[in-house]
């Protein structure tokens, strides 16, 4: 299992591993109790774990160092359901955490999805870019503008207007009935 294909999903407790997606929704498994199902993407948001990023004292983090950060800490994880208890860890394990813009929520979930990875054994780490694919999102080459289609029209449109008004309006005669 890939740590670039985890997503976290608004509403759903847990970690999801996106195996399909579709226009509608994807097709996630849970890294709890290993269910696969369909999640909709009008009623649920998903997030990847390696678009995630918290903010530090310093530059904003990906999730991934604080990750790793809890790893080398070596310490014993938190009941997440004491923050006070969360809140100390995170002020050893990963002390440059800003903690007055960071949750307590956001922590408790923090512990919790390591606990996760952990235990599925999931390798923290974020995808590599290939060098070609890499030197190639760099090199972008200006787009020439396009005069907007929208003006024409518009002026073809009032031309038909005037045109039509211009014109003398046919009226039809009425026999008259004998």
């Amino acid at each position: 299992m890939e740590y670039s294909k985890l997503v976290a999903v608004t509403g759903l407790p847990g970690l999801f591993e996106l195996i399909n997606s579709k226009t509608d929704g994807a097709i996630v498994r849970s890294l709890e109790d290993k269910s696969t199902r369909f999640v909709s993407s009008r009623i649920h948001n998903f997030s990847h774990l390696e678009s995630i990023e918290v903010y530090t004292v310093r530059d904003n983090v990906n999730l991934v160092d604080v990750f790793n950060a809890m790893d080398k800490a070596g310490l014993k994880l938190p009941d997440d359901k004491d923050a006070a208890a969360v809140k100390k860890y995170f002020e050893k394990a990963y002390p440059d955490m800003d903690f007055e813009r960071v949750y307590a929520s956001d922590m408790k979930k923090m512990v919790k999805w390591f606990d996760i990875l952990k235990k599925n054994n999931v390798e923290i780490k974020l995808s590599e870019i290939p060098e070609e694919e890499a030197e190639e999102t760099v090199v972008a080459e200006p787009v020439a503008e396009e005069k907007p289609v929208k003006k024409a029209r518009a002026k073809k449109e009032t031309t038909v207007k005037e045109e039509a008004e211009e014109k003398p309006k046919k009226t039809t005669k009425k026999k008259k009935a004998e």
